[in-house]
């Protein structure tokens, strides 16, 4: 489902003057695995030589410090996105989703960079390698607990949460009764108090249980 509102929103930065730190470690993260509702959305990164201290695991980051490591990222790094959508979600399932969400993303990354990383490093235990098709850098890694011990996770994990969280508000525009621009899509008691007053909306994952459950009452 497309939504020229939404299909405005950058999802590839520019790459002209960014000095690369070498070797060329590209870090990957996601954000919306959990939520009831929206995309799943991964973050690629190349660090610039200025990329900003104080990367962190977007989670642990308060929404102002966020916004301000956000912007210096997309001025001093090379960075992408991979947006997956609701309708992929609920026919591969979210974990497929979320692999796919990380080829998309490192694939627009090194199209528009034109060059490969030296070593992928993806947050968690799994990565795309032999899960989505398309994945084509064998020398990865996964690390459990990276997008806080990783620099160049780090910014990924922030670059994904503060693109999927626009997104998010875009769409609670439209469907203002389940204050997405506040929970994000996650089933958080007044969200879930949304569902049970007005039923699912397009945007819902109906293969997730609690949204598949709340249908089979309307």
């Amino acid at each position: 489902m497309d939504f020229p509102e939404i299909m405005t929103l950058p999802s590839i930065g520019p790459y002209g003057g960014i000095a690369l730190v070498r070797p060329h470690v590209m870090g990957i993260d996601e954000a919306g695995r959990g939520p009831l509702a929206g995309p799943v959305v991964a973050g690629a990164v190349l660090l610039g030589k200025n990329a900003p201290a104080g990367l962190d695991d977007s989670k642990k980051l308060s929404a102002s410090r966020r916004l301000q490591l956000e912007t210096e990222i997309h001025k001093t790094c090379l960075w992408a996105v991979g947006v997956v959508d609701v309708e992929t979600i609920d026919r591969i399932n979210i974990f497929a989703a979320t692999m796919l969400a990380m080829t998309r993303a490192a694939s627009s990354l090194c199209s528009k960079a034109g060059l490969e990383p030296d070593e992928v490093l993806v947050d968690g235990n799994k990565t795309p390698e032999g899960r989505s098709e398309g994945w084509r850098w064998p020398n990865v890694r996964a690390i459990v607990g990276g997008d806080g011990s990783e620099a160049a996770i780090s910014a990924a994990s922030i670059i994904a949460k503060q693109h999927r969280d626009r997104i998010m508000r875009v769409l609670a525009q439209a469907f203002p009764m389940y204050g997405w621009e506040r929970n994000a899509g996650y089933g958080t008691a007044g969200h879930l108090a949304a569902l049970r007053e007005h039923g699912p909306s397009p945007h819902h994952r109906r293969s997730f249980s609690p949204i598949a459950q709340l249908e089979m009452a309307f």
